[in-house]
Parts: structure tokens; sequence; C-alpha cells
């Protein structure tokens, strides 16, 4: 089949422009723009959701001119909108405008695990052995001593943790506590009465006895502030040492019975949809991720963290031991008198001419004695 010939265009014919429905922005009389502006949000909030740190080192750092708003410098306390390019040391920053849904997780801590990021001994840490999370960063809610074991809870949203920790909302804490002694009738009002330590007076809101079996003695008690062992130091007041703590409850989280110790579990949507109610806080408006059942099974399972780093002291680190490279020689770095010698006195150190590090296979002219090598070839092979 012929193919048809190309029309020829017309240039006398007036050229087709696409349609627009672009319309005029509607200015009032003294030439100001009657539209709706565009919502702004304030620029460290956003930035310490997207878990580059705090709300306050978030102003230090716009403070200091390290954050620009479409090439110009940030000032504290400037909104932005969506449509807003946002750089942080010259790096363009994805911000999320529309709130998701926070990440919640309970840890049953055991006794020796610290809770902090920065220990300069080394103490293994609870946040070792937190997940990756993509964005923002793991909040601990409340803190528990290194003595201490029971309920923690971890979040990636601070005005949550915030929420729990400020000492405004007076949230309650609940623990098992077990001491060497016994209560009498009048120490136990006098706790909830109040005494005095050195930080100011200390109540427990209630203490109940749990039985006991000889000198020990358990209770429950329940108090609002998280002050430095404030359970220990009440107890403390009337000479009775406490010889185990356990948190079992924090507000309206309880710790299930089958997060065992050293052991995590996730909280669902729907349970952090109800922690974010109970706070006051507004619920995300997106939906839901919309889960497979290998995926609720997965998120509703308790599962053994594992330990993604290994933490070292900087005090046993010797400053003096260390000694500036030179990219031209190659020095052994240990003490002088010691080389790395084998059994038989042969640097290991040493390169061979061809650049290759030496073998570490024995030859026999290197033992003592060793009778001379015995020269074989094919015809006499196997002859006496």
């Amino acid at each position: 089949m012929a193919r048809p010939f190309k029309q020829q265009r017309d240039p006398q014919a007036t050229p087709r422009r696409p349609k627009t429905d672009f319309k005029k922005l509607e200015v009032d009389e003294n030439g100001l723009s009657l539209t709706p502006a565009e919502p702004t949000q304030r620029l460290h909030k956003l930035m310490a959701l997207a878990g580059l740190g705090s709300r306050r080192d978030m102003e230090e750092m716009i403070a200091s001119g390290r954050v620009t708003i479409n090439g110009e410098t940030a000032k504290p306390g400037q909104g932005v909108t969506q449509y807003d390019v946002v750089r942080v040391d010259s790096r363009p920053l994805k911000l999320n405008f529309e709130p998701e849904l926070p990440q919640v997780l309970i840890y049953h801590k055991p006794e020796g695990e610290i809770v902090s990021q920065d220990d300069p001994e080394g103490r293994a840490s609870v946040f070792d052995k937190l997940p990756r999370i993509k964005q923002g960063k793991w909040i601990a809610i409340g803190r528990l001593d290194i003595n201490t074991s029971g309920l923690l809870i971890f979040t990636n949203s601070g005005e949550l943790a915030n929420r729990f920790m400020h000492p405004r909302y007076e949230v309650e804490r609940e623990y098992a506590v077990r001491i060497f002694g016994e209560l009498t009738e009048g120490q136990m009002l006098t706790l909830t009465q109040g005494i005095e330590l050195e930080d100011g007076p200390a109540s427990f809101d209630s203490i109940s006895p749990q039985g006991g079996e000889g000198a020990n003695h358990w209770y429950q008690v329940i108090i609002r502030e998280g002050r430095n062992r404030e359970v220990r130091r009440l107890f403390e007041a009337f000479q009775l040492p406490v010889s185990r703590l356990m948190r079992v409850r924090f507000g309206p989280v309880n710790l299930p019975p089958r997060v065992k110790r050293g052991t995590m579990l996730k909280l669902e949507q729907k349970q952090v949809v109800d922690l974010l109610e109970w706070a006051g806080l507004e619920v995300p408006r997106t939906p839901m991720k919309q889960l497979s059942q290998r995926e609720k099974d997965k998120a509703t399972s308790v599962f053994v963290p594992k330990v993604r780093k290994q933490r070292s002291s900087v005090l046993d680190r010797d400053p003096s031991n260390r000694k500036p490279r030179d990219s031209n020689t190659r020095e052994d770095s240990r003490p002088a008198g010691r080389m790395n010698t084998g059994s038989h006195g042969i640097d290991k150190n040493t390169i061979s001419k061809s650049g290759s590090r030496p073998s570490k296979r024995r030859i026999r002219g290197d033992l003592p004695n060793a009778p001379a090598m015995q020269k074989k070839n094919d015809r006499n092979r196997g002859r006496g």
C-alpha cells in the first residue's frame, strides 16, 4: 500500500494555541491579594520531626546560619510552606507537612543496661538494640536506672513523648518493689502523705503490700513524678533498701505478660491511634497502611532485639600510643623492643620483592638438622 504524502502546512493559517484556564488573581482596591495564603509551619518544628534533633537544637542551627529557605538565610521562628526549598549546609532537606502515624515500641528492659546514647564508660545501652528507623529518631519515654527493669517505651514522636514525661501532665507510673524488711501501717501512711527529700518533698499516690517470703516483701506503688531514683530514696528514708525495682505501667500502657525480659513489641496502628487520642494529639488524616497477613503477624509478634554495634569505652584508649602515620613509610605501631616475629625469628611484616606478603608455609630448610632434599624425577621415581 502506498504511503500517503504528508500534508503541507499552510503558512497563512493562524496557529492554534493550547487553551488555558488560568484565573486572574483577585485583588482589592489596595492591590492586596484576596486569595487565601498557603498555610505555613514553623521550620524548627518540621526539622525536629525529620529527626535532625530536638527543637532547641534546630533553633540553634537556624540561628547559626546553616539553614536557607529559597536561597536566603533562614531566621529563628520563620515559617515555611510545602513549596519552599529548604537546605541545610547547602543540602536539600525533605520536610513532611502532613503528619504521619508515629511508631511506638514496648521494651522489657533488664538490669545492667543504661538508657542513654552517650556513655563514656561504654556500658550496654538500650539504644544499641533498637531497630533502624527511616524517619526521625527513637526517643525513650522516661528513664530507668541501670539496676531497674521493666516497661520502657520508645517512639519517634516528640510530642507524644512530651505528653508522657512533662511534669505538668502528672502521668502515673506504677512499680513493683521488693524491699529487705517490712513497712508498718504508719510508715505506709507517711509515704502517701509525703517525705522531705534532698530535692524537695515526694510521696506515693498509693502503696499496697503484695506479700513476700522471709525478710523480703513486695509492694505495689504508684507515683506521678520521674525524679532520679525517687522510689528507692523514699524507701531508704526508713532504712529499707530496695533489692528489686520493676516498672509495670506507664500511663495507659501496661507491660504485657508475653513480653519477657529483653524482648520488644511494636504497637499496632489502632493502639497508636488510641495513644494519640489519650494524649489529646492530632490523629493523622492519612489512611492507615494496609498490611498483609504476614506483616500483621510480624508486627504483633514479640521479638528479641539484636545488638547493632559494639560500644567501646573511651577510658580504655591511651592517647599517648597514637602516632601520626606517614604515607611514605610503614612503621610498626607496637612498642620498641618487640618485633612481630614468628617462632624462627622471621619478621612477618617484611614484604617480598614481588610486593606480596610471605607465606606462612613451613620450609624444611628452616628446621634444624633437616636432611637434604632428595631429587626425584619421572625416571627414578619409586626406586630405592
